[in-house]
C-alpha cells in the first residue's frame, strides 16, 4: 500500500472467501490507496478471514443489512480512522465489488480524475466485452430513472466500481438501501451540481447466472432501484 496516500478501497463483501483474497490484494497496490477496508455484509463463509489475511481491515454485519447499508458502514469506518489519524484532509472512498480478483489491480484510472480535483465522483464502464450479466430490465430501469431525473444515461448506471471524494458521499447520505444505492447516487449528486466522469477499466467479475437464485437477485435489484427512483422522481 502507498504510504501517505490518499485512497481508501471499501469493499462490500458477502460469502465472498473465494475471491476477497485476490481482490484486496489487487487493490492494495492501487496508487495512492493505503487502506482497504472490507465490510462483511452478515457472510456464511470465511470471508471475513480471508479479507483479514490478504491485509484488509475488517468490519462486519452480524447479519446481512444490504448493499447501502455496508456503503455506508464503510465510508464511516474510514471517517473514524482519518480522524484517530490527525487526518487534515479525509481520504477519497473507492467502492470496489469484492469479487473483482486479480482485475482490481485495473482499478487506478477511477481514482485519478478525483485525486487530481477533476471529478466528484467516477463510475467505471467495464470496456472490451465483459458480459455485466442478466439484468437488462434492471439496467434499463436505472438508466431510464437516471436520464428521466437529470437529463444524463450513464453508460452503466448499475456500476458498483465508483471513487467519490468524502464531500460527495457526505453529500448524498443518506445511501438508498440495497441496490438502489448506485442509482441513487448518481441522481443526487448531480442534482447537488457536482461532477460525473464515466472512466472505462478493464475490471471483470462473475456475471449473475440464470438459475433461481440469479433470477431472485435480479428481482431483489428491481425491487431496491424502484424505490430509490420513486423517492426522486
Amino acid at each position: 500500500m502507498s504510504p501517505n496516500g490518499d485512497v481508501a478501497v471499501v469493499m462490500p463483501a458477502r460469502d465472498e472467501s473465494d475471491r476477497i483474497q485476490a481482490t484486496v490484494k489487487a487493490a492494495s497496490v492501487l496508487p495512492g490507496v493505503d487502506l482497504v477496508l472490507v465490510v462483511d455484509d452478515g457472510s456464511r463463509d470465511s470471508t471475513s478471514a480471508a479479507a483479514e489475511g490478504a491485509g484488509a481491515a475488517v468490519v462486519r454485519h452480524p447479519r446481512a443489512r444490504g448493499k447501502g447499508t455496508a456503503m455506508e458502514t464503510g465510508a464511516e469506518a474510514v471517517r473514524l480512522l482519518d480522524s484517530q489519524e490527525g487526518r487534515t484532509t479525509p481520504r477519497h472512498l473507492l467502492f470496489l465489488d469484492a469479487d473483482l480478483g486479480d482485475s482490481a489491480a485495473q482499478a487506478g484510472p477511477l481514482t485519478k480524475p478525483v485525486r487530481q480535483g477533476q471529478a466528484d465522483m467516477t463510475i467505471a464502464v467495464f470496456s472490451g466485452t465483459v458480459k455485466l450479466g442478466g439484468h437488462g430490465f434492471v439496467v434499463g430501469l436505472s438508466g431510464a430513472g437516471i436520464q428521466r431525473a437529470t437529463g444524463w444515461r450513464p453508460a452503466q448506471p448499475l456500476n458498483g466500481q465508483r471513487c467519490l471524494t468524502r464531500a460527495a458521499f457526505e453529500a448524498a447520505r443518506p445511501i438508498a438501501g440495497g441496490w438502489g444505492a448506485e442509482t441513487a447516487l448518481t441522481i443526487d449528486l448531480l442534482r447537488k451540481g457536482m461532477r460525473i466522469q464515466e472512466v472505462e477499466v478493464p475490471l471483470t467479475h462473475r456475471a449473475t447466472g440464470t438459475d433461481w437464485r440469479a433470477q431472485l437477485h435480479r428481482a431483489h435489484q428491481f425491487v431496491d432501484v424502484g424505490r430509490a427512483l420513486a423517492r426522486r422522481l
